[in-house]
C-alpha cells in the first residue's frame, strides 16, 4: 500500500545509523510521523523515529501515543518518570491492552498493568504502533480486549559508531543518554547496539526525587532470505517517589499544594505520627526483559517463527501507617509485639508499610507461516509460565523516619518471633495457548479475507500462608476465541476493512485471596477461585484513505462485554494495591478518525478525534443492595477527545506544536461524580546542523510540556460504585465512597543536544 513517497526514512549517519528528517519534503513521513498508510483489516495508528525524535527524551511509549485516536494518557508528572500513570484506548483501562516489544509479552502476570517507564528509552524505538481494538492472532496477550501496543526497537547499523545526548530542565531534571554501535561484528553478519541512560528530576509538586537507571540493547544476525535471529531485552532500575492521587473535594480544597502533598519532614508528632512523610513512600523497583526471536525460512514460502522470552522483576509499594502496640492480628491469629514495643506511649507506632512484588516469567510463542498460492496460513502455540510471590511487612521507624532499606525493610516481629504479615501469598500461572489462521488474497490482492481460532487454557494455583486462610487457592479456565476480518482496495486510494473479534481475560491475581485487617483480623476481602471472566466481542468497520498527499481513515467500533473487570485501586493497610470490580455487562460504540499531510512548504499538519458512547448494562450489587447502574455511562469513558499536530521541518530548523482536548469522564458506576474535561499543549522548537567532523547531524532542542500551565485532573485512579449515599432498589442505603484522581504534570521545560558520530 505505501507508496515510496510515504516510506520511513533513515540514513547511515557517519559510521551509525541515526534517524534524521531530510530537508527533501518527499522523504518526510504524513503527520509528522504521527500516520501511516496501513492495510491490515483491522485499526492501527503508528507513531514513527521522526516524530518520537522530536519529543522529550523521557517520554514513555504512553506519552509518544497520546495523539492518537481512543488514547487518553494519565500522568501525574510532566517528563514520565513517575511510574503512576494510565492509559485508556476506546474507555478500556491500560490492564486492558497488551504490550508487546518484538513477539515478547510486557504486562504485569498479576495484574496485566503495563508500565511504560519499564519498556526502552525513546531513543531506541523505530515505531510504536496501537491497534485500538484487535491484537494480532499470534499476539502473546490475554488481556487485549482494549487493543494492543507493539513497540519495535531500531535495527543495529552496518557500521560501527552510536548516538548521544544530553537534557536539563525544570525541576532539576537532568538525562543522559549514550547508544553504542557495534556494526558488522568480524564478518559474521551479527550486528548489535547496547545503550545505557541515567535521569533523575525532582518532584514538580511536593518534597521528592525520582531517578532511573536503563539498558537496552540489541544483537541481529540476518541471512538468506527472510531469516534473522536477534537476542534484545531492557533492564530497569528505579527509585520513585509518590504523588498522592487526591479526591474531588481535597482537589477543589487544597489544588496542587497543601494536603494533596507528602510531608517534607518527619514529625512524629502530628495528627497521623509522621507517616505522611514523603520517604516513606518512595517506590524502587528492579525489571529485566530478554526475548530471543528467531525467523527461519525452511523453505520457499514456509517459515518458522519462534520467541523465547524470560523476565524477572522485583518492586515495593510502600506507605506509612501506624499500628496499635496491643491486639494486633496475624490473619485471624491474635498476636502480641515485643513488650519493648508494646509499651510505645500513646498506644499506637508508626511504621512503614512495604507491598513487595517479585515474579519471574518466561515462555515462548512458535507458528509456521505457510504461503503458498493465493493462501497465507498460520498455525502456532504459545506457552507462557508466571510465578509471583507478594508479601507485605511492616517496618519500625527511627527518630529520623528511616525504615530501614526501601526495598524492604526489617519485618516488624511479634512476642513469639514471628514477622508480622498484612499479606503474603504465592501464584504460580500457566497459559496454553493453540491457534490457527488463514488469508487469502482474491482479485489481484484487491480483496482480503481472513480468520482465525485461539483457544486460550489459563490456570492459576497459589497459596495464602495467612493464619486462617484457605491456604490452597487456584482457578482453570479454557476460553474459545474465534475471528474474522475482511478488506478490500477499491481504489489505489480507497479502501474499507471489516472485523469481528473475541477476547476475554481473568481478574486480578489478588482476588484470590483472603485480606484481613492486622488491627482487628476482620476479613477485608473474601478470596475464591470461582471467578467470572470477562468476555467480550467487538466489531470494526473502517474507510481509509492514502496519496502522494493525504493518510487517513475512518473507524466505526462497537463492544459487547460480559463481567466486565474495571481496574481500581485499594489501600491496603497502608499500601496503595490494584484490584478488579466486576462491573456486569457494558456496550461501547463509538468512532475514532485521524487524518495527516505530506508537508507543504514544510509543514505537516495530523488530526485525530474519537467520539466514544459506553453504557453499563445492568444493575450492580453492593452487599446485599442492588444499585441502579443500568443505563449510566460507563467510567473512564469520556465521550469526545481530539488532538492536533502541527510540524515543520526544513531541514535545519524544526518545530512541533500538539494540544488534546479530553472530555469529561465519570468516575462513579452510578454518575454521582465526573472528572472535568481539559486542554494540554506541547511545544517543541530546534535546530539541525551539518555534520562537524566525526559528529552527524548535531541538534539542539527546547521541549515544552503543558505550554499554559494548566492545573488538571488527568484521569480516574480509582473509581467508585458512587461517590454519595444512595438508596438502592431493596429501600437500604449504600454508602458513599470518593473516588480518587491523577493530578496531571505542570508546566515544564527541557533543553536537549544531541548527536550521532
Amino acid at each position: 500500500m505505501a507508496s515510496p513517497a510515504l516510506a520511513e526514512k533513515s540514513v547511515q549517519a557517519g559510521r551509525a545509523k541515526v534517524v534524521t528528517v531530510h530537508a527533501n519534503p518527499a522523504h518526510l513521513p504524513a503527520g509528522g510521523g504521527l500516520i501511516r498508510p496501513v492495510s491490515d483489516p483491522q485499526a492501527q495508528s503508528m507513531v514513527n523515529a521522526d516524530y518520537i525524535a522530536r519529543q522529550t527524551p523521557s517520554a514513555t511509549a504512553f506519552d509518544l501515543v497520546a495523539q492518537l485516536p481512543g488514547a487518553t494518557v494519565s500522568g501525574s508528572d510532566p517528563f514520565g518518570f513517575s511510574p503512576q500513570t494510565n492509559m485508556t484506548v476506546r474507555g478500556m483501562n491500560g490492564d486492558a491492552i497488551g504490550y508487546v516489544l518484538e513477539g515478547m509479552p510486557l504486562n504485569d502476570i498479576a495484574y496485566y498493568t503495563g508500565y511504560p517507564s519499564q519498556f526502552a528509552d525513546s531513543e531506541n524505538y523505530e515505531t510504536i504502533s496501537l491497534q485500538q481494538g484487535a491484537p494480532d492472532l499470534d499476539s502473546p496477550v490475554l488481556n487485549a480486549a482494549g487493543g494492543l501496543m507493539k513497540l519495535r526497537f531500531q535495527t543495529p547499523a552496518d557500521k560501527a559508531g552510536g548516538m548521544f545526548d544530553t537534557s536539563y530542565g525544570s525541576y532539576n531534571t537532568n538525562r543522559q543518554f549514550l547508544r553504542l554501535e557495534s556494526g558488522e561484528i568480524a564478518h559474521t553478519g551479527l550486528r548489535g547496539f547496547v545503550s545505557y541512560s541515567h535521569g533523575a528530576t525532582d518532584n514538580w509538586r511536593g518534597p521528592g526525587r525520582d531517578e532511573r537507571q536503563h539498558v537496552d540493547f540489541k544483537l541481529l544476525k540476518t541471512w538468506g532470505q527472510n531469516s534473522h535471529a536477534a537476542l534484545l531485552g531492557s533492564w530497569n532500575q528505579a527509585i520513585d517517589s509518590y504523588y498522592p492521587q487526591v479526591t474531588k473535594d481535597a482537589w477543589q480544597a487544597d489544588g496542587i499544594h497543601g494536603a494533596n502533598n507528602l510531608a517534607a519532614h518527619y514529625n512524629a508528632g502530628n495528627a497521623v505520627g509522621g507517616t505522611d512523610y514523603w520517604r516513606l513512600a518512595r517506590q524502587p523497583e528492579r525489571t529485566l526483559y530478554m526475548a530471543a526471536p528467531l525467523n527461519l525460512n525452511l523453505t520457499n514460502g514456509l517459515d518458522l517463527r519462534v520467541t523465547p522470552y524470560a523476565q524477572g522483576a522485583y518492586g515495593n509499594a510502600p506507605g506509612g501507617m501506624q499500628l496499635p502496640t496491643t491486639g494486633l492480628f496475624n490473619g485471624t491469629e491474635a498476636v502480641q509485639l515485643d513488650p519493648a514495643l508494646a509499651n510505645t506511649p500513646g498506644g499506637y507506632m508508626s511504621v512503614r508499610a512495604d507491598y513487595t512484588q517479585r515474579s519471574y516469567r518466561s515462555g515462548f510463542t512458535a507458528a509456521l507461516d505457510w504461503k503458498r498460492g493465493l493462501n497465507d496460513l498460520i498455525m502456532g502455540y504459545w506457552y507462557d509460565y508466571g510465578d509471583d510471590t507478594e508479601k507485605q511487612t511492616f517496618s519500625t521507624l527511627d527518630a529520623s523516619g528511616s525504615g530501614g532499606s526501601i526495598w524492604g525493610g526489617s519485618p516488624l516481629r511479634t512476642s513469639g518471633g514471628q514477622a508480622l504479615w498484612g499479606a503474603n501469598n504465592h501464584t504460580i500461572s500457566q497459559t496454553n495457548a493453540l491457534f490457527i489462521g488463514d488469508r487469502l488474497t482474491l482479485l489481484h490482492e484487491r480483496l482480503l479475507l481472513s480468520a482465525g481460532f485461539k483457544e486460550v487454557m489459563f490456570s492459576r494455583t497459589g497459596t495464602n500462608a495467612m493464619p486462617g486462610s484457605t491456604y490452597h487457592m487456584g482457578t482453570n479456565t479454557a476460553v474459545p476465541l474465534p475471528r474474522l476480518g475482511a478488506r478490500f482496495q477499491i481504489t489505489a486510494h480507497h479502501q474499507v476493512f471489516f472485523n469481528a473479534t473475541t477476547n476475554f481475560r481473568t481478574p486480578a491475581e489478588t482476588a484470590l485471596y483472603d485480606v484481613y485487617d492486622p488491627t482487628s483480623g476482620a476479613v477485608e476481602q473474601k478470596g475464591t477461585g470461582n471467578l467470572k471472566n470477562e468476555y467480550s466481542i467487538a466489531e470494526e468497520l473502517g474507510y481509509r484513505y492514502a496519496d502522494d498527499l493525504v493518510v487517513g481513515g475512518l473507524t466505526l467500533f462497537n463492544y459487547n462485554f460480559t463481567n466486565r473487570q474495571v481496574s481500581t485501586l485499594v489501600m491496603l493497610n497502608g499500601a496503595p494495591v490494584q484490584s478488579t470490580i466486576n462491573a456486569g455487562g457494558q456496550t461501547t460504540r463509538g468512532v475514532d478518525v485521524e487524518v495527516g499531510l505530506k508537508p507543504w512548504h514544510h509543514i505537516s499538519p495530523y488530526l485525530s478525534g474519537e467520539y466514544l458512547h459506553s453504557t453499563i448494562d445492568n444493575d450492580l450489587s453492593s452487599g446485599t443492595e442492588v444499585l441502579p447502574t443500568r443505563g449510566k455511562r460507563s467510567v473512564r469513558t469520556p465521550t469526545l477527545q481530539a488532538a492536533a499536530g502541527l510540524t515543520y521541518d526544513d531541514g535545519h530548523f524544526f518545530g512541533v506544536m500538539t494540544v488534546k482536548y479530553t472530555g469529561h469522564q465519570y468516575a462513579t458506576f452510578m454518575n454521582d461524580e465526573r472528572m472535568p474535561s481539559h486542554v494540554t499543549g506541547n511545544l517543541a522548537l530546534g535546530y539541525r546542523m551539518k555534520d562537524v567532523s566525526v559528529l552527524h547531524a548535531p541538534q539542539f532542542r527546547m521541549n515544552f510540556i503543558n505550554i499554559t500551565n494548566q492545573h488538571y485532573l488527568s484521569g480516574v485512579a480509582d473509581p467508585t460504585l458512587a461517590a454519595h449515599d444512595t438508596v438502592g432498589q431493596h429501600g437500604g442505603v449504600v454508602s458513599g465512597e470518593a473516588p480518587d484522581y491523577y493530578i496531571g504534570g505542570g508546566f515544564a521545560a527541557l533543553f536537549t543536544a544531541s548527536t550521532g558520530f
